[in-house]
């Protein structure tokens, strides 16, 4: 089996597509299900940020695994396929660790360096193990990219190369000035309460904004962030809660907006937000949409990218990803009366905002464009490297446990031709003392063992390099190993409970 990852990113794709194949809670689950359901596919994970959806599988056949995949995408995505297929990247499996192991150290962010990306992992290995779709890959994967994400952060100043999606917004809303002065004494209305809207109230709290409102859908996850918001040592924000019927009345009063809910439509429009500043909707021409040029692409061609080491030989074939060409006009030159930060996929707020005078609207689209030409710290060459040799380090212990069920099976063996051995010599010499009969034992065992010993241990040593897989089947042979046991032995170690828990 061999992992496979399908799927698209900012990278690949405008944000108008990424809106549109956002994936619901709810929607992952039935992806992941049908995936396990599709005959290349043994084990499932989906990654969905937002900006990012992937579809990560075990699978025994990657032309028809990435074919799979992809319809999968597209069906529960509600893109159809020929519409998504150019935008879509396949990695295949050391390039899938590599590009999971980037991820998780923040180098494939749109801001370099965010560190909010483990959550998001760790939030997708939580989901394939509580629907059982992660198995012994999946589960090794994800756990370890979490742990190389964490050591990129320790270990190198990647955080200095960029910051979290809410930070980054700020500064995009503060146009320049000082994040901190800029919020200072200002009101907050953060609508949503959930991870990426708790964030934005903690970063909000610490900027200095002197007030935060929180609505939510749930009023109890409201008040339970509002809660965590007074229990901070390093703030003194005044904050509450309020229902989400409440926050036409809220807009009147607030200064910063930052939006981030679940919901599949606009939760403020232009029209709400333009009544709540008390201005007429000016007719300025809507807000064009990110203009893309696709390179055509299909399923075989991004196999054939897979097969020539990367999307740069396609290139060289005459094929070229999908670049992305980002056309956002300016926002309005007079006094910003109403600042929203809206970080939700499918967007929250009307794009239709920056139409109205005295709004400054910062979006993901927005937030894109501007993190495009980002410096890049001297550290994350250090990532890179790091992320290098995590990758080889993978490889090597997967393709030793490969070989870990062949030698557990061989000792099993072994002890069993011991054990009928010792019962065929009581029948022989029933007259031996126990101390005698126990003596025999041990040395037999221990000329087994040393006699084991190190064909078992070179075989796990030739096993951890590239092509090493090949020694287990030759152990199997020379051994004349039954496949059921080892395959028993395989299942035995799946399905311990305490695997890949951490």
């Amino acid at each position: 089996m061999s992992l496979l990852v399908v799927g698209l990113s900012h990278r690949s794709a405008p944000v108008s597509v990424l809106e549109r194949a956002s994936l619901a809670v709810e929607t992952q689950a039935k992806l992941l299900q049908d995936t396990l359901a599709a005959e290349p596919a043994t084990e499932a994970a989906v990654l969905a940020t937002c900006n990012r959806i992937e579809l990560y599988a075990d699978v025994d056949k990657f032309h028809a695994g990435v074919a799979e995949l992809s319809t999968l995408l597209a069906q529960h995505s509600g893109v159809g396929l020929e519409e998504l297929t150019p935008y879509l990247y396949v990695h295949y499996e050391d390039r899938a660790v590599h590009h999971l192991f980037s991820v998780a150290c923040g180098l494939d962010s749109m801001v370099v360096g965010e560190g909010q990306i483990l959550g998001q992992i760790k939030d997708a290995l939580a989901r394939g193990q509580e629907l059982h779709t992660a198995g012994r890959l999946l589960n090794d994967l994800f756990q370890q990219a979490l742990r190389v994400g964490k050591r990129a952060h320790s270990e190198t100043g990647i955080d200095r190369a960029g910051q979290s999606l809410v930070t980054f917004g700020l500064q995009q809303l503060a146009a320049g000035a000082d994040p901190g002065r800029w919020a200072a004494g200002k009101r907050a209305l953060v609508i949503g309460a959930g991870s990426m809207s708790s964030l934005a109230a903690a970063t909000l709290a610490r900027t200095g904004v002197a007030d935060i409102v929180v609505a939510n859908r749930t009023r109890s996850r409201a008040d339970r962030l509002v809660e965590i918001l007074q229990q901070g040592d390093d703030t003194s924000v005044r904050a509450r809660a309020v229902e989400m019927s409440a926050v036409g009345d809220e807009l009147t009063r607030a200064d910063i907006v930052v939006s981030c809910t679940g919901s599949t439509g606009l939760v403020l429009t232009a029209g709400a937000l333009a009544d709540a500043l008390g201005v007429t909707l000016d007719a300025a021409p809507e807000r064009p949409a990110a203009t893309v040029t696709p390179a055509p692409a299909d399923v075989d061609q991004h196999a054939a990218w897979v097969e020539n080491g990367s999307a740069a030989s396609a290139a060289q074939a005459g094929r070229a990803t999908a670049l992305r060409r980002v056309t956002v006009p300016a926002q309005s030159t007079g006094p910003v009366r109403l600042a929203l930060l809206d970080l939700a996929m499918p967007r929250d707020i009307d794009g239709a905002a920056h139409r109205i005078d005295g709004v400054r609207l910062v979006d993901i689209e927005s937030l894109a464009e501007a993190s495009a030409d980002a410096p890049m710290a001297a550290d994350v060459d250090r990532v890179r490297t790091i992320v290098s040799d995590e990758v080889a380090a993978f490889g090597a212990a997967q393709r030793a446990a490969h070989v870990a069920p062949t030698v557990v099976a061989l000792r099993t063996m072994a002890a069993g031709v011991v054990a009928g051995e010792i019962a065929r010599l009581d029948g022989r010499l029933p007259d031996l003392d126990e101390k005698q009969r126990a003596e025999i034992t041990q040395t037999v065992r221990r000329v087994v063992d040393k006699l084991l010993h190190a064909p078992t241990v070179r075989v796990k040593q030739l096993a951890s390099e590239p092509g090493g897989a090949g020694y287990a089947d030759a152990l199997r042979e020379l051994f004349d190993l039954d496949p059921q046991t080892v395959a028993a032995v395989s299942r035995a170690d799946l399905n311990d409970p305490n695997r890949g828990r951490s």
